[in-house]
């Protein structure tokens, strides 16, 4: 009883304050290192900050002008839209290389249907959207049940999808003035219309939505929270109640 007694007394006196890790003599770069590791999201970030500012120096304030901004806006319009699809994909700690040759092939077989078959716009515009989706399931369900890298199945995809577009086409083109004649809603997003000095086109205002969507659905709905949850811990997803290889097929859709 004693030495329990003695033991507790040694105890209470001793340092009870919680050991603190001397960061004065941590430099500056390791400082750096600590955050772009810890904030993942600041590097594209800095990178954009540093490249408008390296811009507008190099050009002047013509780089700031309405109109030169919202070219740019033009120009990525449809980058953004593939990023915004393939953002989804990369959460679940996967990869899409196809996604390019998916948009081309859906594209090329809208502008068939509607210029050389003379089906309506619309119908045309779904059967181009069901393919793209079409050859996005084909990804999913690889991914998904048959265990198989996003990278391996993605790039045979790709290969698949490119060969299958030449074959198809035959290597020839949709004329614009065909499509202006039979199918001009499809050249709805290429469409400019202007906001004081800005021109801004329906892709640009496609692409903002898009990201906004994304955005919400991403952070104040269960299924962007399972997105989150299965590119972070499959094994631990799936034992929480999760249906991990919905989530990867939905994603890649």
């Amino acid at each position: 009883m004693a030495q329990v007694q003695e033991f507790e007394k040694a105890l209470s006196n001793s340092d009870a304050s919680v050991a603190a890790f001397d960061e004065h003599g941590t430099s500056i770069v390791k400082r750096i290192q600590h955050f772009l590791h810890s904030t993942p999201a600041a590097v594209p970030l800095i990178v954009l900050v540093l490249s408008i500012a390296v811009f507008g120096i190099t050009i002047g304030g013509r780089f700031f002008s309405s109109y030169t901004l919202t070219l740019i806006l033009q120009q990525i319009a449809i980058v953004g839209i593939l990023g915004a699809a393939q953002t989804l994909v990369i959460l679940t700690a996967g990869i899409d290389l196809s996604i390019g040759v998916i948009m081309v092939i859906s594209a090329v077989i809208m502008g068939n249907c509607a210029v050389t078959y003379g089906l309506p716009t619309l119908l045309a515009v779904v059967i181009g959207l069901g393919a793209g989706a079409a050859c996005g399931l084909l990804n999913g369900l690889l991914v998904a049940y048959m265990k198989l890298p996003p990278f391996i199945v993605t790039l045979g995809t790709w290969n698949i999808v490119m060969a299958t577009n030449f074959i198809y086409s035959a290597n020839e083109t949709i004329r614009d003035a065909d499509v202006d004649v039979q199918a001009p809603l499809l050249h709805l997003f290429g469409l400019n219309f202007k906001v004081g000095t800005a021109v801004l086109t329906f892709g640009v205002i496609a692409m903002v939505v898009l990201v906004m969507i994304l955005w919400y659905v991403l952070n104040h709905t269960a299924w962007g929270r399972h997105v989150y949850a299965v590119g972070d811990d499959p094994e631990a997803a799936k034992l929480s109640g999760i249906q991990t290889k919905k989530v990867l097929i939905s994603v890649y859709t």
